[in-house]
């Protein structure tokens, strides 16, 4: 397995996961498919995306040359908020779920994070009854520090999200 941080070029694989991550696991993301199939452009909006900054990066996992897992860091914009960034847009293909991969991911998306001057706190939300996601993140020192009660809707079914947070220096 490779990791590093996603470019424009990676655009396809990217896209070709996200719309596989919107169809099998829809309750995980705010975006749904056929929002996502709304843009004509949708190419060249994630070849847009994908160009990291020192505030925004995405990291990807791939076996054998082909994207199996990706996670997106943002940082605050706001100087208040400076401090603090959320991970969001995780997934790994069912295929690769179990083998270690998703901690290695968000394990060096951490590492990363602890690079960037100033950034003192990582935020992320998962669905409440992702027990799995949920396992992951604390073992990699996430805390849960609340949960929000339908949180989502889809397809008129609520979802619960968590709210869970770590501190990139103890």
């Amino acid at each position: 397995m490779t990791i590093r941080i996603l470019q424009p070029e990676d655009a396809e694989q990217y896209v070709a996961l996200r719309l596989e991550a919107l169809q099998l696991n829809p309750e995980a993301f705010l975006t749904t498919y056929e929002e996502m199939m709304q843009d004509q452009n949708m190419r060249e909006t994630w070849k847009a995306r994908l160009s990291p900054s020192p505030d925004a990066f995405t990291m990807g996992a791939f076996w054998d040359g082909s994207l199996a897992g990706v996670c997106t860091l943002i940082r605050e914009s706001h100087r208040k908020l400076r401090h603090k960034a959320s991970v969001v847009a995780v997934y790994f293909t069912p295929a690769h779920r179990g083998k270690g991969g998703a901690k290695q991911l968000l394990s060096r998306l951490i590492e990363k994070a602890r690079e960037l001057e100033g950034l003192e706190q990582l935020s992320l939300t998962v669905a409440s009854n992702n027990e799995p996601a949920r396992q992951l993140y604390l073992s990699l020192g996430f805390t849960r520090y609340g949960t929000e009660k339908n949180a989502l809707k889809h397809e008129g079914v609520y979802q619960d999200e968590d709210y869970m947070a770590m501190r990139l220096f103890p």
